[in-house]
């Protein structure tokens, strides 16, 4: 991780390394190695091809020196417009394979960035920002998707083309090679000049695109609140400072790629000069014939495309560097998901029963911060219905995602009848424990298709009875086309309430043996609260069942309630029994009782 020096305590995700960088490239094109073997010798043959015309061109001048006659110079101009058409057919398959082996290599890694960034523990994320890795999946995944689209291809053609093109100059006459690599130092000093100067801008421009979208999404995602408390005008003025500093940067890139520019065409000027001039006084002492003076000029000439190609393009080539080092650092992160421990052999898959929970937590924290729960031993007992309550900061949430598998306990575990709860395991937390959280996502699509997420090869019938169950039928029946009714972004909006009762009847279909509710009816508000707390009753009837509680009328109904204070079991017990010991859970009760 890395600090950023414009947000105290906020740390941004990791940057990978350049030889952590090829590392994971390299990999990546390991995997696919006919798609890469018929990329590099379309591309070296399509280098190759364009060879031929120079030097054809070349004996063509001394045919004409020499008298010869018509059909041979006739059959010189063939050999050049045939060497033509197959170079740019080469040339466009060659671009072909490697704009699909880029695109190829690009989309696994940006399935891993993806598959990292979801399993991201929330503290992480929220220390990051959403700005910083938004920036990543985003405008950093598009830089690197346009370079592999647009100029990558032609950027490894180009290289092809100059490596090949020395080697022919060298061959055709070491003295004319030998003159023509009097540029050399001038391009090598150009590109030095221009990397030193322009590789940090690149970084820093990348860093202030990720501000510019913190920005932006804190702005939007909190618009309301912004409206109400009438900040608009500071939070203009945020986005202004970042963008200011993005635009800022993105021009002193831009002044440094012009002066950069003139530098290339100096180191053209003394190659070409340096050419014509060598093969002046090699030809007026007969040791080259005119014919491979003008190939040697020909052939030096055809560099200055492929070598401005390359240095120019290099503009593009760094900036997709930095944004590919930004993939990568995110894509090699941890798996955090818990470690297999040894025990029993698991449960076969399916639906099953109750089970019973155990969770043991002698310390918790996120990285180096504090510590959010200590000496924490709860036990779920088969079908037992739990409440956790306490006040906020308790550690109720954490606690959850521990006992759901989502969060790896610092010093802990959680075991499922015995069997330790791993997140790619046997026991998986997706099938045999449910988490259902006070933010929930309705996904853009079908309802249909949101439900099927729990259960994919559910009938119609199944999720007709699992919204029934939960008390979703009054609203599903005024949808327009039923369950084939797109919902989310660009479809039927579903309110907060509805929302929850969905994420409910995914519950249902998963059919776990644990479900752990979040304050998952939190967000329905005080005219539905009552309605969500049924639904969430019949969702998890004979199942194992823990709740954290946002109300404590949600308490009152569970079999035991469990009471944490700063991050310790402080209480547990019935609720009459919680009540007449008159001790912490007292003390909450008669608070919320109490009419605002």
């Amino acid at each position: 991780m890395t600090a950023d020096p414009r947000t105290p305590g906020r740390t941004l995700l990791p940057v990978a390394s350049a030889r952590q960088t090829w590392t994971t490239l390299g990999a990546q094109f390991r995997a696919r190695p006919g798609l890469a073997a018929a990329a590099a010798t379309v591309l070296v043959a399509a280098a190759t091809g364009g060879l031929v015309a120079p030097w054809v061109l070349g004996r063509l001048v001394d045919d004409v020196i020499a008298d010869a006659p018509v059909s041979r110079i006739a059959g010189r101009v063939a050999v050049i417009a045939a060497a033509a058409v197959v170079t740019g057919l080469l040339t466009a398959l060659g671009a072909a394979l490697a704009s699909r082996l880029g695109e190829t290599v690009l989309a696994r890694l940006r399935e891993r960035v993806l598959d990292r960034a979801l399993h991201l523990p929330s503290a992480t994320l929220e220390r990051a920002g959403t700005g910083d890795l938004l920036a990543r999946v985003g405008d950093d995944v598009a830089v690197v998707t346009n370079v592999i689209a647009v100029s990558g291809p032609a950027f490894v053609g180009a290289l092809l083309s100059v490596v090949l093109t020395v080697f022919g100059l060298v061959a055709l006459d070491w003295r004319l090679g030998l003159a023509g690599l009097v540029a050399a130092p001038a391009y090598a000093l150009a590109l030095r000049w221009y990397l030193r100067r322009s590789m940090p801008y690149y970084a820093r421009e990348r860093v202030a695109t990720g501000e510019r979208t913190q920005a932006l999404a804190g702005a939007l995602r909190g618009a309301a609140t912004v409206r109400a408390y009438r900040t608009e005008d500071a939070h203009v003025a945020a986005i202004a400072e970042r963008s200011g500093l993005a635009r800022d940067l993105s021009l002193e890139i831009f002044n440094l790629h012009t002066r950069f520019g003139l530098r290339i065409n100096r180191s053209e000027f003394l190659g070409l000069a340096a050419v014509l001039v060598a093969g002046f006084f090699l030809v007026r002492d007969d040791l080259v014939t005119v014919g491979a003076a003008t190939t040697a000029a020909l052939y030096f000439h055809r560099l200055f495309n492929p070598i401005g190609l390359l240095l120019m393009e290099s503009d593009s080539v760094l900036q997709a560097g930095a944004s590919l080092a930004r993939l990568v650092g995110v894509a090699n992160l941890p798996d955090t998901a818990p470690a297999t421990a040894p025990g029993p052999a698991a449960p076969p898959a399916g639906p099953r029963g109750p089970a019973a929970l155990d969770v043991t937590v002698r310390r918790h924290h996120y990285d180096d911060g504090p510590l959010v729960l200590a000496d924490v031993e709860l036990r779920l007992a088969p079908g037992e219905r739990v409440a956790l309550v306490g006040a906020s900061g308790a550690g109720k949430t954490t606690l959850a995602g521990i006992a759901a598998g989502i969060i790896a306990p610092t010093d802990g575990s959680v075991r499922l009848d015995g069997v330790p709860l791993t997140g790619s395991g046997e026991v998986t937390s997706r099938r045999d424990v449910a988490l259902v959280s006070q933010e929930v996502h309705v996904f853009a699509g079908p309802l249909a298709e949101d439900l099927r997420l729990a259960a994919p090869d559910a009938s119609d019938a199944e999720l007709l009875d699992a919204l029934e169950r939960v008390g979703a039928t009054t609203w599903l029946r005024a949808l327009p086309d039923g369950l084939a009714t797109p919902v989310g972004e660009g479809g039927h909006r579903l309110t907060a309430a509805q929302a929850q009762q969905v994420a409910l009847a995914r519950l249902v279909l998963t059919a776990p043996a644990v479900a752990v509710l979040d304050e998952a009816t939190a967000e329905a508000g005080s005219a539905g609260a009552r309605d969500l707390d049924r639904a969430a009753l019949a969702a998890t009837r004979g199942r194992t069942t823990l709740i954290v509680a946002h109300r404590l009328s949600q308490a009152v109904t569970a079999d035991r309630i469990v009471v944490l204070d700063h991050g310790r079991i402080v209480e547990q017990g019935t609720h009459d029994e919680l009540l007449a010991a008159d001790g912490r859970y007292g003390h909450l009760w008669r608070s919320w009782r109490v009419p605002v």
